[in-house]
């Protein structure tokens, strides 16, 4: 796992509610998510729709997106 990637996901309790960022912008990590899943690109994304971002926040975004999914379940016996 990069986490160098995984440092540009930002939290602030006094920003968007407390959910994770990119790199302390009001760019929410479900923001990017959002947009990917209605089909755009990320240089659709990049030029059109976020012009703050890079690559690597779109990148860190599915990364943080996959760590927290792959999270581990304890189930009682």
């Amino acid at each position: 796992m990069n986490t160098q990637l995984l440092e540009r996901i930002t939290f602030n309790p006094n920003q968007c509610g407390g959910k994770p960022c990119i790199r302390n912008m009001r760019i929410r990590v479900t923001d990017v998510i959002e947009l990917l899943a209605n089909g755009l690109s990320p240089e659709q994304i990049i030029t059109d729709e976020l012009p703050d971002l890079e690559r690597e926040d779109i990148t860190a975004c599915l990364l943080y997106a996959a760590v927290k999914l792959n999270h581990p379940v304890l189930q009682a016996a």
